[in-house]
């Protein structure tokens, strides 16, 4: 680590979890990030300035007028531009330091496996049950653990679904993908701006904590936000049994 960098990361390195083999961790570090809207916004900024190595941003939609009253990482002058290549500007402007892969592709189950393996950590900030499904299905395949939030109307979550544990639930075990869930699109439900903020500043807190090995995760806790009156509420998620994504295959 250079001073540069002592200098750019010292309020971090100043925390006793952390310290400059924390932050060493950070730099050395890759952060898989799919979509680049409301919640991949905050999130990705925050991994930018916190100093993670390597961000690769997937999301193949364009910047529209009615993003920016949450989408934080865009701007007026940017609209009609894909978001990816928006995001990896603004990235660029935190922190030159760091390595931005801007990909504008909606990436299927195939690209996934290859982008997920290559990651140390995923954050979905996807707005669909169908990418969030693969992403979970690629994540479990590859061992990788997945940061995961969801922001509707005035209400939020976010989880973490580690592979890593021999017991941990997968994204599948609590909203299981055989199930029909509907999507609640933001363009006919409404979203309350700040709560993406929220969700996605938490994505990347509990991603930064995985890749510095520091605390205890949202690992088997979904962590739920009613952000009309500021309440927060935590239920437990255990691992399902039968579970077609990551459950152990029959002994025998």
């Amino acid at each position: 680590m250079n001073d540069t960098q002592l200098l750019r990361y010292s309020r971090h390195i100043l925390l006793d979890q952390i310290g400059i083999e924390g932050q060493e961790r950070l730099l050395a570090a890759r952060a898989l990030v799919i979509g680049a809207g409301g919640l991949g916004s905050p999130a990705a900024m925050y991994l930018a300035s916190a100093g993670v190595g390597q961000l690769t941003l997937v999301d193949d939609d364009t910047v529209d007028l009615t993003n920016l009253q949450r989408q934080i990482a865009h701007t007026t002058a940017r609209v009609g531009q894909p978001k990816a290549a928006s995001a990896r500007l603004t990235l660029r402007a935190i922190n030159p330091e760091i390595e931005i892969v801007a990909l504008e592709e909606r990436a299927d189950a195939a690209r996934l496996l290859e982008l997920v393996g290559a990651a140390d950590v995923v954050l979905d900030c996807s707005d669909n049950f169908a990418t969030r499904h693969a992403v979970n299905r690629a994540c479990v395949a590859r061992g990788v653990p997945l940061v995961s939030g969801a922001v509707i109307r005035f209400d939020g979550q976010v989880s973490v679904f580690d592979p890593r544990g021999a017991a941990a639930p997968c994204y599948s075990c609590l909203f299981p993908q055989d199930q029909r869930f509907e999507d609640a699109a933001c363009s006919s439900m409404g979203v309350f701006a700040p709560l993406v903020g929220v969700v996605g500043a938490m994505q990347a807190a509990e991603a930064l904590k995985l890749l510095m090995g520091v605390g205890r995760s949202l690992a088997g806790r979904l962590l739920m936000l009613d952000g009309l009156n500021m309440e927060w509420s935590s239920i437990g998620v255990a691992r399902d049994p039968a579970c077609p994504v990551c459950a152990a295959p029959p002994q025998g």
